[in-house]
């Protein structure tokens, strides 16, 4: 363990402290609403495209282990505040930092606000105090859990990255992102010959982007799906190295020669996607190798490098692998733009409108049993619509996606308007409140609510829906929202799994928590 940061919720800390000082240190009460929609309509539409894609997968097993880690944290808070004798408010800000949400606090600060009741400052004001209690231990016991991971779970998958074959430094330098590596494979097997690239990497297994065929007469042509293979051909695939080892599996043997250096046919540019009209489509739609004879052999969105294929959809600030003929680059680069300025920009008035409509989904009430009713508000409105925008990317011209580089930038805008906002608001009564025989007995709850939901996640994915111990690692960190967590799962790991396992859960662990935060609320 290196030491855990707080990162910008250090922020929520600092606005408590300078509260504390004086009642009447506080900022308006637009300035946290206005940082939460800032915040949540930013991840939701960078979340919406990888959400409905694992849903679409593993939606069922998905669900199923969010649910019943959210649902075993929500009870140990509730049970947890009758025990501590605290009100609801404060159970539910027991739960959303024992789970390291804010927009699950905000939205019972905003049902708090909705009650007006003559004690309203000090009614707000005990989730924030629960919240800031719990939220530490809520950081450092998912970063705990899996650590322990892999000393306490036998027969784990193997590691992703473990292979027979053994690719030179090079390879993944080359590839230019992340954990993907180009390998050189040689066909050497009769029964590889005469058929399709596309059938013998479906028989492989694994998902990597042929990048060019080097014939035994020497000529380089361009690896598609429709490539027929002939003895000897030399192929090049992008890809995670154990991907690349079974497709060298299918077609013969690895091969030392590295033809992807070879330029003098075809070339390798790297292309920042900064054209509105062509982000939204997918490379299908786009049809690029008909157009301008160039294939995308990887993308890179933020940190996070993957292989594309037809119904991958661009997005604005994506940078993009492309592999043409030389006198092709430049026409390829002007159309998907290549801006480093435009990528920093973004349309304004459909972000705008999308909050709106979110706002407006957020007031709407959801009946539920039990005579209860639940509306999304200002924390999960703008998420949910968010979320389907971003899925959908485009309507007619307009583009709901904003650049990767925008989207963290108002994320982390929106976060230091919300912990300064609630955090000034509410410093003068936490700082009385610390002061209570009952904190401990709060930080006590707060880290059972997050080993509650951790424990439960565990040892659901690992032995009820056998999740490999990579992808399990990063649905712990996913369920907490929590990206300190995540960076300890990938730095103990070689491959990039618990990136799955994140953005598998993320989005539906934030909705569910904050429906859970304000069913506690309200019993």
């Amino acid at each position: 363990m290196r030491g855990v940061s707080l990162g910008i919720a250090a922020i929520l800390f600092a606005g408590l402290a300078i509260g504390a000082l004086d009642e009447r240190l506080r900022l308006p009460e637009v300035v946290h609403l206005l940082g939460l929609c800032l915040f949540v309509y930013s991840v939701g539409l960078s979340s919406g495209p990888g959400f409905l894609d694992t849903l679409r997968r593993h939606g069922a097993r998905n669900g199923a282990l969010v649910t019943m880690a959210l649902v075993a944290a929500a009870v140990v808070a509730w049970l947890g505040g009758r025990l501590l004798g605290v009100d609801a408010g404060s159970a539910a800000g027991l739960f959303a930092g024992g789970v390291t949400n804010t927009p699950a606090l905000a939205a019972v600060l905003e049902l708090l606000r909705g009650h007006g009741t003559l004690a309203g400052e000090a009614v707000q004001s005990a989730p924030v105090v629960a919240y800031s209690v719990s939220y530490p231990l809520g950081v450092v016991i998912p970063i705990l859990a899996i650590a322990l991971v892999p000393r306490f779970l036998r027969g784990e998958v193997p590691n992703d990255a473990r292979t027979s074959h053994s690719w030179p430094a090079a390879s993944r330098e080359r590839a230019g992102s992340g954990g993907l590596i180009v390998g050189t494979m040689q066909v050497t097997r009769d029964d590889a010959i005469g058929i399709s690239l596309e059938a013998l990497m479906r028989e492989a297994g694994g998902r990597v982007q042929p990048g060019r065929v080097r014939r035994v007469d020497g000529k380089v042509e361009l690896a598609t799906n429709g490539t027929v293979l002939a003895l000897g051909d030399l192929v090049t695939a992008v890809g995670e190295a154990r991907d690349v080892a079974r497709l060298v599996d299918r077609l013969g043997e690895r091969s030392t020669e590295m033809i992807n250096l070879d330029r003098r046919e075809l070339d390798v540019r790297r292309i920042f996607v900064s054209n509105a009209r062509v982000a939204g489509h997918s490379l299908r739609d786009l049809d690029l190798i008909q157009q301008y004879g160039a294939i995308v052999t990887a993308i890179r969105r933020g940190d996070a490098d993957w292989i594309p294929d037809g119904n991958t959809v661009l997005q604005l600030g994506d940078r993009v692998r492309v592999l043409t003929r030389r006198e092709n680059l430049p026409a390829i680069s002007a159309f998907l733009g290549d801006s480093y300025r435009a990528v920093s920009e973004f349309d304004v008035l459909s972000f705008a409108f999308g909050i709106v409509v979110g706002i407006g989904v957020g007031l709407i009430p959801f009946p539920l049993p039990g005579g209860l009713t639940v509306r999304l508000g200002l924390a999960g409105g703008p998420l949910v619509v968010a979320m389907f925008l971003g899925a959908l990317g485009r309507t007619g011209p307009f583009v709901w996606g904003i650049p990767y580089g925008v989207s963290l930038t108002l994320r982390e805008l929106g976060l230091l308007l919300f912990f300064a906002g609630i955090g000034t608001r509410s410093g003068y009564a936490s700082w009385a409140a610390l002061h209570e025989p009952s904190t401990l007995g709060i930080m006590a709850v707060g880290a059972a609510v997050s080993l509650a939901s951790a424990a439960t996640l565990l040892m659901a994915g690992r032995y009820l829906f056998k999740v490999p111990e990579g992808v399990l690692e990063g649905m712990i960190a996913g369920v907490h929202t929590q990206p300190a967590a995540l960076s300890a799962a990938l730095s103990q790991r070689l491959d990039d799994t618990p990136n799955v396992g994140y953005a598998a859960v993320f989005p539906l662990a934030t909705v569910l928590k904050l429906i859970f935060a304000q069913l506690i609320t309200r019993m």
